[in-house]
Formats: C-alpha cells, sequence, structure tokens
C-alpha cells in the first residue's frame, strides 16, 4: 500500500523548507505558501508593478548559490511571519510582505550569495500562484524508494530534503512515479493529475544543512538510470485534505 510518508512547502523559493503534518489543496493551485514568495537578483525580470509568474532563472535559486540549502523556514499564516533559520547565520523573524522587513531578510541571507555571482535584491510575490519551476501551478510528488536507490547508488545515506518535494510517498517500488505521468493519482481526499518528470539541477548536490556541495546526485542519476529525472509534477484536480500516513492510489 503506498501512504504519505511527508509533507513539505517552501515558502520563499530556495530559501528554506518546512515539514507540515497536513495540509488542504486547493483545485487548480499549487500547495498553500508554497513558493509564494521569491527572491529577485540584480538582472530579474520580474516586473513588481505587474506581478505574474516567471521562470526560475529570474530568482535566486541553490543551482548558483548552493548555500541556500541550508535555510530551514517556519510560516505562521496567522501573523504573515516567516521564521529561517541557517547554522552560519543563525534566525531571522520577518514579514515578506513588509518591505523594511523583507529588505533586512535580504541583508540576512546575502552572505551566502558569493560576490561573483547573482545578488539578492528584494522579495517577488505573484498575485495569484507560487513560483514553482513549472509555468503551471505544480504539486512536486516523490517516492522514498526513488530516493533509497540513489542512496544506494551513491554508497552513502542521502537526505531527503535535497529533493524539495511537497509530497513524498511510501510503499512504491524504485521510478515507479516515472511511470505515472498521464494518470491520476489519489492522495487522502485531493485528485492529482501527473504531469511529467522533474528534471533535477545542481542544488541536490547541496546539503540541506551545511549548504556545501558533498553528493553528486545528478551523476548518480546519469550512471544509474540514464535520466536525470526524481519526482513528477502533478496538478491537483481535485481539492482536498492531506495528511501523514493517507493512503495514495493511481486512478
Amino acid at each position: 500500500m503506498i501512504g504519505v510518508a511527508a509533507l513539505w512547502r517552501h515558502p520563499i523559493k530556495s530559501h528554506g523548507r518546512e515539514a507540515l503534518d497536513q495540509v488542504s489543496l486547493t483545485a487548480g493551485q499549487t500547495m498553500p505558501w508554497d513558493r509564494t514568495w521569491a527572491v529577485m537578483h540584480d538582472a530579474s525580470k520580474f516586473d513588481q508593478a505587474a506581478p505574474e509568474w516567471v521562470s526560475c532563472v529570474n530568482f535566486m535559486i541553490g543551482t548558483g548559490t548552493p548555500g541556500l540549502a541550508g535555510i530551514w523556514a517556519q510560516f505562521d499564516a496567522a501573523s504573515g511571519q516567516i521564521t529561517l533559520q541557517h547554522d552560519a547565520l543563525g534566525e531571522i523573524r520577518f514579514d515578506p510582505d513588509n518591505a523594511q522587513d523583507a529588505a533586512q531578510f535580504v541583508d540576512w541571507v546575502r552572505p551566502l550569495c558569493p560576490p561573483d555571482t547573482r545578488q539578492p535584491v528584494q522579495l517577488a510575490k505573484a498575485p495569484t500562484r507560487g513560483m514553482t519551476d513549472t509555468d503551471y501551478p505544480s504539486v512536486s510528488i516523490m517516492t522514498q524508494a526513488s530516493h533509497n536507490a540513489v542512496s544506494q547508488k551513491l554508497g552513502r545515506p542521502l537526505e531527503t530534503e535535497r529533493w524539495r518535494g511537497n509530497i513524498w510517498l511510501n510503499g512504491a517500488g524504485p521510478w515507479e512515479e516515472m511511470e505515472w505521468p498521464g494518470k491520476d493519482i489519489q492522495i487522502g481526499d485531493a485528485v492529482l493529475h501527473v504531469v511529467e518528470p522533474i528534471q533535477r539541477c545542481k542544488h541536490t548536490m547541496a546539503n540541506p544543512r551545511t549548504g556545501k556541495r558533498d553528493a553528486d546526485t545528478l551523476g548518480a542519476l546519469r550512471d544509474g538510470w540514464d535520466h536525470q529525472y526524481f519526482g513528477v509534477y502533478a496538478k491537483v484536480i481535485k481539492g482536498g485534505k492531506i495528511a501523514l500516513n493517507n493512503t495514495a492510489k493511481v486512478i
């Protein structure tokens, strides 16, 4: 039986992750408060006057700034406050929709950004959806079995947080999820349509505690399975509650 092993959201794109016990999905939307904000850099084409989704190249992400992988997050929806923690930077609590708070956050995270790379400028927020890597509102689904296969290929324990997934499932076979694109999957009370596999980048090579690149995840994928995919993107087609240990079924 396939079941929900973990749930994660990432309030600010590439800047921290938060574990959840349950979540309520809405049809046509991303996971609530997932990638709601993103960090613009000095060459970003995000238009603050007409905010809408733009691709990840317009934001600070772990591919070019691996130290971001070491950030952990906690979002309080009632107060609108985000708390971020990093071993090298300590902790900061702020309102991402407050300009002064957002500027303090940018100053806080700047030490993680090498001077010869893009630099953080300010926070961006699309009004109707999260800043996922897809041009459609997506939720990412990953399986523990495929993660274990990559870990075994590398010959070392590997942290699941490297993959930045939303919904983690156990009980499926290794790489079984690669057969799901084009199919629907019921998870808890929600139904999602699986669209495509996720092409992976160097961000997965960074340790989620230290932010240092210490595992050749991409090499393991290529050498072991002749691809660079891990996990799948899905669209929510029927909203509903998902909680830890709920069952999942391809329908």
